[in-house]
């Protein structure tokens, strides 16, 4: 039986979490560790804890952080509250916020001023909702999916806009999308797509992978939206099973058994090392065809964080 692997492309790092990483790395050679980030500065274990081996220090709260430190804030954004706990704490703040992240924050803040109830379809509880959500408290609902809609009161029907997370299923939230115009039909879309670029992308890629194969493999961590979301968008369009790795070593065996076809890729904040290391522990199990499907190509860059980019100017 030949056994091959279909590797997706695009896959791992998108334009953000590039610029996020870069963002910690370059401070630690500019200003020397420690270098606080406040959270994971993108969710993936080995980024952190190759980084926490550069001399990065992670905490949870800005409160954590020494007076007059400098912090990195996470790609996934944060409410206004933090950069006023921030600068209560004369700290030197480095935001290395997704660019798209940021879009999304500003579309919520003039929604707001423009008195609309905006509906936010994302995860309860995920670091960009919270941040999203905090630029107008008093005017956003979470819609947690398509179940969710039954619950939303709206103050005016002829006023309600939604926004999303960037990292969400396409399919699901245009499913979310339709449940909330049947109850609202004047519901706004945003000014432009708020599910970025590199996330739509990644699920056509493992769309068109699925199809192809028993077994799908995601590099991603748990706590990772876009990579969880391509282990559901796999088992949805052929994969017949479909699992989240953040390292070959967690791959089981048994799952390789009568496997001829394994698709194969990685979040957007996983780097190509852990997507190689995969293939080479694929190969030891007879997987040593490979074949690079790839469904678009990428060319987004975004320009480091401003703050860092003109210290290094001036280096």
């Amino acid at each position: 039986m030949t056994r091959r692997v279909l590797l997706a492309k695009p896959r791992g790092y998108c334009a953000g979490v590039d610029r996020a990483v870069q963002t910690v790395e370059l401070a630690l050679e500019r200003y020397g560790a420690p270098i606080y980030v406040r959270k994971q500065i993108v969710h993936n274990v080995h980024v952190v804890k190759t980084l926490e081996e550069r001399g990065a220090v992670f905490v949870e709260e800005t409160e954590e952080v020494p007076e007059g430190a400098i912090v990195v804030f996470s790609a996934h954004g944060v409410a206004p509250v933090v950069h006023d706990e921030a600068a209560g704490r004369s700290l030197r703040t480095i935001d290395a916020t997704c660019p798209l992240v940021t879009k999304v924050h500003k579309e919520a803040r003039r929604f707001a001023t423009d008195d609309y109830d905006i509906l936010l379809i994302g995860h309860d509880g995920h670091e960009e909702v919270i941040g999203t959500s905090g630029e107008a408290p008093e005017h956003i609902q979470l819609v947690d999916g398509p179940g969710d809609v039954a619950n939303i009161e709206v103050r005016d029907p002829d006023k309600v806009v939604w926004l999303s997370q960037t990292t969400l299923s396409v399919d699901e939230t245009k499913a979310t999308v339709e449940a909330l115009r049947s109850r609202f039909p004047k519901l706004l879309d945003p000014p432009s797509d708020d599910i970025c670029y590199a996330t739509q992308n990644r699920q056509v890629a493992v769309k068109e992978i699925a199809a192809e194969s028993e077994l799908v493999i995601v590099v991603g961590s748990q706590n990772s939206s876009n990579s969880k979301r391509l282990v559901e968008v796999a088992k949805d369009h052929g994969a017949q099973a479909a699992y989240l790795v953040d390292y070959a070593e967690q791959i089981d065996p048994a799952w390789l058994e009568g496997v001829a076809t394994v698709g194969l890729t990685s979040g957007a904040s996983v780097p190509e090392e852990l997507i190689q290391g995969v293939l080479a522990r694929l190969a030891e199990y007879g997987f040593d065809t490979v074949e690079e499907v790839e469904s678009v190509r990428e060319r987004m860059v975004f320009a480091l964080p401003h703050e860092l980019r003109r210290d290094l100017r001036s280096a």
